[in-house]
């Protein structure tokens, strides 16, 4: 586990990053890190997390967050690593080992740094503490003063960390590694005279003294016309040492390089001579070793000194790379996160993504753009590690990059373990950047390592090789697809800006049919390139066509499907079948339970299958355990195994089916509808538990869309009896979000009840519908709905049924103001639950009957009612029902003239509705209490449960 302040705030673990959600849950935790182990008062904490004046629920907000931290540390086994969250008093602490922390080994690093005797040494620390930055300090949170505070003082702390390794740098005499750390700094900070002081003397003693002068006139000019001062003295001092031609204290003696051990050669032994400059031409090189040289110490030797970059204009010695990109556009945040990635320790930067997302162009992109940092060369391979092709053997890559280091033809080894050797030999002292393209897996791409300490290996790969990250401490930057903006400018800088600027509603829809794919968007606009009478809405409309998506996205030899099929060639074939069966799934996004139900397996194969699409970027993990798919992986996918179609639907179907029963019954015990399952129902290998009404809630809410367009594909499938259970098994948070736009999925549900002409399933339905049409005011639609009710239930043997449309019924007659018929349905209602033995239902009539006996100004019997229906249900029952009985007996009590009870009953109920977060009952409760108290405590909760409720609606 690890806690990231240097950067976006972020809780690290085995399994990903903590889902912290809200920007203000990041900054809570954000004050809680930099107070480790302190407590941290609320007052504070309410600072830190508003800029003005905190609302009045302040308190209540940060209590809401730090149990949901809390929460997410318990489930990530937090206790295991000495972290916890408790509340002490009017405070919170976390208490967390400071070495969990980023920004403690960050400081850490800083005060070995001062204590280690060479600067050799202090380099290494205070590069390993530049690496621990990921970004702006405190990023992703909601900054208040003092988080905004503590985020500048972090920022003051690296750029001084920055200016300290480049005057590291200095002593050693690594000018040129000095100039490139602090250039990059100073484009950020271009108002910072101590790094551009600092710059300019870097370039001065790395031999470049025009562009040192220009750095000071630049700051100069500035300052001037962003500030209207003048430059301090820093800037002068460093202006004034330049112009006298002196050195400088930073200018250090000259510093012996290590002595690489010669190359043996196979043929006679002659005499050596120092190796080729490592600055030379690779062809000269050559030339010079077929004349006699021998290839040896190719890194600085005591009598060469360290070289400097070449001078711009130059060529570099090695260069390998292909052309640029063309029109790339977007991706800054991953170019900048290779730059903070390529800062480490021979680091391995590790582009990571789907097929056709733009690995390959961003790894070109930043490795042209960064050509100053590699003065020894660039090299490139394809790995072909997903090419029908096959990949190269391991020798012949080895063998290109050893030709291109200089060495002679004849000198290569024959064996891959030898060359790989004199690889790392020859990079020992270089600064090279190593591309490497499409890699399939970590042990190819070890043995491609150079040796150096400065040079940066970049990979690309459809896998997540995890096997580089944990070996060599490869650090992902995981690529996603592009934005709708970044996707139309790819399509302008392919057309021109006039065809797109002409249709910019139809170039933003093809953005996103092709789903921000580059691949997809280049195919795309190469046909729209080739055909200049055609309209960007004419494709759109094709592209719109599911069935003939992939198709189109083909060009020549390049296309989606050709890409995806290279991934998937590659899978083992469970992978295969699971993701084949993927393709079929109609929601938006699955578990292992749901795939297994697809796949016909159980959910422990689900998930290492997914595992291992995901692996290979075809499913992507957006949650633990929840999964998504690309729509144009779906599409692929969804043709691999035409013919599983209906038995995968159904598999899935069934799938919710079990689920929602299961969420319903711990929902609601004893209240689902008791159904029999449908025909030819095929119980899952496995269906989820849920430990509480919470947690089964969160799954109906979660669940819903997936939910519903599970029922809109059992409708499309002909497969009625499935249709209407899906949608009815919602009926607890169908209750608990009555206003929530519920009518279409339920007029859905009684569409397929009635095709399957089936009078169990069309009350049920009915009774449902016609509760909610009731709760949105739409009282005579519902009471013709209603009447038809009870009368379906009684044919179709269904007396618990017949008793909840009773109840639904009498509702709707009370509302239109016929009390004699509501009370009769009620008591008749209760009659059939009593015989039946369901106290559920029982309670529910009771509760009705009570408020109907209330409006009729009958308040000892609507109390007596509610106390009944109280004494059926056990302490725990749900907050809803109590709440609604509690504000019942207390409206009862004040129309009997006890003021007292009624006002404490009142106010019991709508704190148990506050508490359950079910803000229609707290309406109820605050808005009598309101009536018959002036405490201006009941009119500010009544105004926030009813803005929560309205902001439901």
């Amino acid at each position: 586990m690890e806690f990231r302040l240097l950067g976006t705030v972020s809780v690290e673990t085995l399994t990903g990053p903590l889902p912290l959600g809200p920007a203000k849950r990041r900054s809570l935790l954000a004050a809680l890190l930099l107070s480790a182990n302190t407590p941290v008062s609320v007052a504070r904490l309410t600072d830190s997390l508003w800029d003005d004046a905190p609302p009045l629920q302040a308190r209540g907000v940060i209590q809401g967050h730090v149990s949901r931290l809390r929460a997410l540390l318990v489930g990530a086994d937090a206790e295991a690593y000495g972290v916890e969250l408790a509340t002490l008093g009017d405070a919170y602490v976390l208490r967390v080992p400071e070495t969990l922390i980023d920004a403690q080994r960050f400081e850490e690093l800083l005060m070995l740094a001062r204590e280690q005797r060479g600067p050799a040494d202090t380099v290494l620390m205070l590069k390993e503490a530049l690496s621990l930055w990921q970004g702006p300090a405190l990023s992703g949170a909601f900054t208040g003063p003092p988080l905004r505070a503590a985020a500048h003082s972090l920022e003051e702390s690296r750029l001084a960390t920055v200016e300290q390794l480049a005057r590291t740098y200095g002593v050693l005499g690594e000018h040129h590694r000095a100039a490139a750390l602090l250039a990059a700094e100073t484009a950020a900070h271009p108002l910072r005279e101590s790094l551009a002081a600092e710059l300019m003397l870097a370039l001065y003693r790395a031999g470049r003294q025009s562009e040192a002068l220009d750095r000071f006139h630049r700051t100069r000019r500035l300052l001037a016309d962003e500030l209207g001062i003048d430059p301090g003295h820093e800037l002068a001092d460093a202006y004034a040492l330049i112009l006298r031609g002196d050195p400088g204290s930073g200018e250090p003696g000259p510093v012996p390089g290590p002595v690489t051990a010669p190359v043996p050669d196979p043929a006679p032994a002659q005499a050596s001579s120092p190796g080729p400059d490592r600055t030379a031409d690779p062809a000269r090189a050559a030339a010079q070793d077929s004349a006699g040289v021998t290839v040896g110490a190719v890194g600085p030797t005591a009598a060469s000194p360290v070289p400097h970059p070449p001078h711009p204009g130059e060529p570099l010695p090695v260069d390998l790379l292909p052309r640029a990109p063309r029109g790339f556009h977007g991706r800054a945040a991953e170019l900048a996160a290779l730059t903070r990635a390529a800062a480490g320790e021979a680091p391995v930067c590790l582009v990571t993504g789907p097929a056709g997302v733009g690995k390959t162009a961003l790894a070109l992109q930043w490795a042209h753009r960064s050509g100053a940092l590699f003065p020894d060369g660039r090299l490139f391979a394809d790995l072909r590690g997903f090419s029908d092709a096959g990949e190269p053997a391991l020798i012949d890559v080895l063998r290109e990059f050893l030709l291109a280091l200089g060495v002679a033809p004849r000198r290569v080894p024959e064996s891959a373990p030898a060359a790989a050797a004199l690889f790392r030999s020859l990079t020992d002292r270089r600064r090279v950047l190593v591309v490497l393209d499409n890699a399939r897996d970590s042990a190819t791409v070890r043995a491609l390592l150079p040796g150096g300490s400065d040079c940066v290996t970049l990979v690309t790969s459809r896998h997540r090789l995890e096997g580089l990250i944990a070996s060599d401490a490869a650090r992902p930057v995981p690529l996603d697809t592009l934005e709708a903006d970044d996707g139309t400018a790819l399509l302008a800088g392919v057309l021109g800006e006039e065809r797109v600027l002409a249709e910019p509603v139809a170039a933003r829809r093809l953005a996103e049919l092709c789903g921000g794919l580059p691949l997809a968007l280049r195919v795309t606009a190469a046909r729209l390139a080739g055909r200049p009478r055609w309209t960007l809405a004419a494709l759109a409309d094709e592209l719109a066509d599911e069935q003939g998506r992939l198709a189109y996205l083909d060009v020549d030899d390049t296309g989606v499907a050709a890409a995806l099929r290279l991934t998937v060639q590659h899978l083992p074939p469970d992978a295969v079948h699971q993701l084949a069966r993927l393709g079929h799934h109609p929601g938006g996004h699955f578990d292992p339970y749901a795939a297994a139900a697809l796949a016909g397996t159980d959910p422990v194969a689900a998930a290492a299958a997914l595992e291992r699409l995901a692996a290979a970027h075809l499913v992507a993990e957006t949650a633990p355990g929840r999964w998504i798919l690309h729509d144009l992986v779906r599409l692929y996918a969804r043709g691999l195994d035409p013919e599983s179609a209906h038995e995968a639907l159904t598999g899935v179907l069934d799938h919710c089916i079990a689920t929602a029963l299961a969420a319903a019954d711990t929902a609601e015990p004893g209240g689902e509808p008791c159904f029999v399952l449908p025909d030819g129902y095929r119980r899952p290998a496995a269906v989820r538990d849920f430990a509480d009404r919470a947690e089964a809630m969160r799954w109906l809410a979660a669940e819903r869309e997936n939910l519903a367009l599970a029922a809109v594909a059992a409708r499309e499938a002909g497969l009625e009896d499935r249709t209407w259970r899906i949608i009815l098994l919602q009926w607890p948070q169908v209750v608990w979000r009555v206003r929530d736009n519920w009518t279409p999925l339920l007029e859905l549900a009684l569409d397929s009840a009635r095709a399957g002409k089936d009078a169990y399933a069309e009350s049920r339905v009915l009774t449902l519908l016609g509760w909610v049409l009731t709760e949105e005011g739409r009282t005579a639609e519902a009471a013709a709905l209603l009447e038809r009710s009870p009368v379906l239930a009684r044919e179709a043997g269904d007396p618990l049924g017949e008793a909840t449309a009773l109840i639904n019924l009498a509702v709707v007659q009370a509302e239109l103001g016929d009390l004699p018929a509501a009370s009769e349905n009620c008591t008749r209602a209760v009659a059939l639950c009593r015989e039946e033995g369901d106290r559920h239902t029982e309670m529910l009539g009771l509760q009705h009957l009570a408020r109907m006996r209330l409006t009729a100004h009958r308040p000892q019997e609507a109390l007596d009612c509610a106390l009944t229906a109280l004494d059926l249900g056990p302490e725990h029952e749900e907050a809803v029902r109590r709440s609604l009985l509690l504000a019942i007996c207390g409206e009862a009590r004040l129309a009997l003239g006890e003021e007292e009870d009624g006002i404490r009953l009142l106010d019991r109920a709508a704190r148990e509705a506050e508490q359950a977060g079910y803000d229609d009952g707290a309406v109820r409760a605050l808005e009598a209490l309101s009536r018959v108290s002036a405490r201006a405590e009941y009119r500010r909760r009544y105004d926030e449960a009813l803005r929560r409720l309205t902001a439901q609606s």
